[in-house]
């Protein structure tokens, strides 16, 4: 039992470590765009780079 209970606790262990090595590894999905994404964001960039956005207190809150 006592055998058992150590082969348990090492197998425990090394998911553990697995575990922590995924998660410094994971991608975050909201992090990776679209090609069609990343087009649209570059075109905003360049926009807001050249002055054709209009800023957010230019809009009138409708109620």
């Amino acid at each position: 039992m006592e055998k058992e209970m150590r082969e348990i606790l090492n197998e425990l262990r090394t998911i553990n470590v697995n575990i922590e090595f995924i998660k410094e590894h994971m991608i975050d999905a909201d992090t990776i765009l679209m090609p069609e994404e990343e087009e649209k964001l570059n075109k905003s960039v360049e926009e807001f780079r050249n002055g054709k956005t209009t800023p957010l207190i230019m809009f009138k809150r409708e109620d």
